[in-house]
Parts: structure tokens; C-alpha cells; sequence
């Protein structure tokens, strides 16, 4: 068997050979450019990507806060309709009552047989009067439920950027409603 040469050993250890970065004699020139590059990149990324992705993130942050002051905003309709309905609610009975109240004093002047048809007739107009309050609260309630409906359907679209089927925003909102 043949025995390695000198002069081979020695080229296995001269300078310059093996892996390059594990070379003690370029050490000072790869600090240079490691140095040179991460500056560079940091320069990059400091005054490109990270202006944009703030400027990304900042519309993002305005686009919900504008989001969210409609669905505010819409929530306080919706929440002045219903004690707008409640209001004229008070008001018309107070109103009947009234009625009622006046009616019977007058009633009461004249004699039995008048104020018993004067009274039925209050008592039909008292209906009269709870039915529209009752139908006016139904179709009061009615809109609310529209304008929730199509307030959650709205932010629902805006969080998630596509709208929603029209009959998971019902199910939902009647959901709530129920409780």
C-alpha cells in the first residue's frame, strides 16, 4: 500500500482549503460584509416595509373604528325609534285614560242608560287605541329588526370582507332577539 506524500498532507492544511467560512484568514472581511449587508437590510427595511405596513395597519385600525361608530350609530337610531315608540306608547294611553276619565264624569252626569253607551263606546275606542299601539309596536319592532339585520349583515361584511347568506344574519339576529 502506498503511504501519503508530505506535500499532500500539507494541502490538506494549507491556507485557503476547507470550508470557507470556518477559515480563520477571512474572518475580518466576512465581519465587513456581514456588517455591510445587515445595514443595508436593516436600511430596507426601515425605510420601505415597515412605513408601508404601518400605513396597511393604520387604514385597517380607521377602517373598523369607522365600522364600528356606524353600527354606533345605527344602534342609537334603532335604540331612539324604540323610545320614540315607547314615548307615543305613554302618550296614547295616557291619552285614552283621559278619555276614559273624562268620558266617565260626563257619564256619570247623565243618566244610567246614557253612560252605559257612552261607556261601551270608550271601551271600543280603549281597543281601538291598544290595537294601533300594538300594531305600531309590531311594525316599530319590525323595523328594528330590519335595521339590525341589515347592520349585522354590514359589519359582518366589513370584518371578514365578504357579505354573509342572508339567512344566517336573520337566524341570528331572531336568535337574539328571543332572549
Amino acid at each position: 500500500m502506498a503511504q501519503p506524500t508530505h506535500a499532500t498532507t500539507e494541502v490538506a492544511h494549507a491556507p485557503g482549503s476547507g470550508f470557507p467560512p470556518f477559515n480563520s484568514d477571512t474572518f475580518p472581511s466576512q465581519l465587513l460584509w456581514f456588517a455591510i449587508c445587515f445595514i443595508a437590510l436593516y436600511v430596507i427595511v426601515a425605510r420601505v416595509a415597515l412605513p408601508r405596513m404601518a400605513a396597511i395597519l393604520a387604514d385597517r385600525r380607521a377602517k373598523i373604528d369607522a365600522d364600528f361608530a356606524e353600527a354606533a350609530r345605527m344602534k342609537g337610531d334603532a335604540d331612539a325609534a324604540v323610545e320614540a315608540h315607547e314615548k307615543a306608547r305613554a302618550d296614547a294611553h295616557a291619552h285614552a285614560h283621559a278619555l276614559a276619565v273624562a268620558a266617565h264624569e260626563k257619564a256619570a252626569a247623565e243618566s244610567e242608560a246614557h253612560r252605559k253607551s257612552v261607556e261601551e263606546d270608550l271601551q271600543q275606542r280603549f281597543v281601538e287605541a291598544e290595537k294601533k299601539i300594538v300594531a305600531s309596536k309590531a311594525a316599530a319592532m319590525a323595523k328594528v329588526r330590519d335595521i339590525a339585520i341589515e347592520a349585522t349583515g354590514a359589519i359582518v361584511a366589513r370584518l371578514i370582507g365578504r357579505s354573509p347568506p342572508d339567512g344566517a344574519v336573520t337566524a341570528a339576529v331572531d336568535e337574539t332577539l328571543k332572549r
